[in-house]
């Protein structure tokens, strides 16, 4: 009976050199396995930036939305949109906090605001004076002059955090 065994076993290859049996993996082997588990974990983690991102870009549609819903009620209410006076000269945290303070002026338009999350309204100066940020954590941009545009635009720098680069996200663009 054994030696049905070894002629088995030694016919089939799993036999070595001397009669020993193999019992490992070689090199190659292994490295395609760790190249295939690398190979699957970019996919994975690839995806679900992908998501992420797509995610956070519904949040911001849904705050440039309340945003404009507020702006609307302050032009029903004053008859124009805010409007600051040295708009070329104003930095994007001055612009989202002009913008909060104006519309926070308007008890409509506040009534609105109180839709946004809190996470997107946050005071990070040592002003005390709240900015409106993208769910990228970059401060959300007031643009508007009423002798260029018809109605203001709200722009994010997107998911790298930088203004004026292609994945910037400006209110009213699908």
């Amino acid at each position: 009976m054994k030696s049905d065994i070894r002629h088995i076993v030694y016919e089939t290859g799993a036999m070595g050199r001397g009669g020993r049996t193999e019992a490992g993996v070689t090199l190659v082997e292994m490295l395609i396995v760790l190249a295939i588990i690398t190979l699957l974990a970019s996919l994975v983690i690839g995806m679900a930036t992908h998501i992420d991102n797509q995610s956070r870009g519904r949040e911001l549609e849904g705050t440039f939305a309340v945003l404009e819903s507020a702006l609307e009620e302050y032009r029903e209410q004053t008859g124009g949109f805010p409007e600051q006076q040295d708009e070329g000269v104003a930095t994007r945290i001055e612009r989202s906090e002009f913008l909060y303070r104006e519309l926070n002026r308007i008890a409509s338009s506040r009534k609105i605001l109180e839709r946004i999350s809190d996470s997107s309204i946050q005071d990070r100066t040592t002003n005390d004076i709240v900015e409106i940020y993208d769910p990228w954590r970059s401060v959300l941009d007031y643009r508007y002059d009423r002798l260029i545009n018809s109605y203001p635009q709200l722009v994010s720098a997107g998911p790298d955090g930088i203004f004026n680069t292609p994945d910037d996200i400006t209110s009213g663009e699908k």
